[in-house]
């Protein structure tokens, strides 16, 4: 399985906790008017945003694993349920929140999961948003084509040691970045 199509990325952009912390209060200031009564977080990456937001409009969050990855590997050509969405959401606004909207087919997947378990509405949010993603997120605090680099994937301990995350530094190449 290869991994994402990073050959079509524009740039790199490289965000700092602070700008994580940033862009998921502009995520939270979106989300509010419309009043959601529960986040759901896509596993892995995505819960760092959904948690994020959670905690500033204090509502509960259910974590949800919908991913093409295993260990960190890209093993599945779309993505795949590991974890579904709690029955707890039926009857309320949900928001499904995940870090990046890539291709956009797993906030499309989380939302219609939500909606047959019964949410009463579906609101779907990135923290960044690739302009080519379809269906788009209702929300997005960032959109931009380029690589990007958050602040958890910097680094990675493997083989005894901090180094750059492998597939960013692929990732790089292959958009000509390095």
């Amino acid at each position: 399985m290869i991994s994402y199509d990073y050959a079509r990325r524009k740039g790199l952009l490289t965000l700092s906790w602070e700008d994580f912390g940033n862009l998921s209060g502009q995520l939270a200031e979106m989300l509010a008017p419309h009043r959601p009564q529960a986040i759901v977080g896509i596993a892995r990456a995505g819960l760092f945003p959904a948690t994020a937001v959670a905690c500033a409009l204090r509502l509960d969050l259910f974590p949800a694993r919908l991913t093409r990855r295993q260990a960190d590997q890209v093993v599945y050509a779309q993505p795949t349920w590991i974890v579904p969405i709690s029955p707890e959401v039926a009857g309320k606004v949900v928001a499904i929140v995940d870090e990046m909207a890539d291709s956009g087919e797993t906030l499309a997947m989380a939302a219609e999961a939500a909606r047959q378990l019964g949410a009463a509405q579906v609101l779907t949010a990135a923290l960044v948003s690739h302009t080519w993603a379809k269906p788009a997120p209702q929300f997005t605090a960032l959109a931009a084509d380029a690589l990007v680099v958050f602040p958890w994937d910097q680094q990675v301990y493997q083989d005894g040691e901090w180094q750059p995350h492998p597939e960013i530094v692929a990732g790089m190449k292959a958009a000509g970045i390095v």
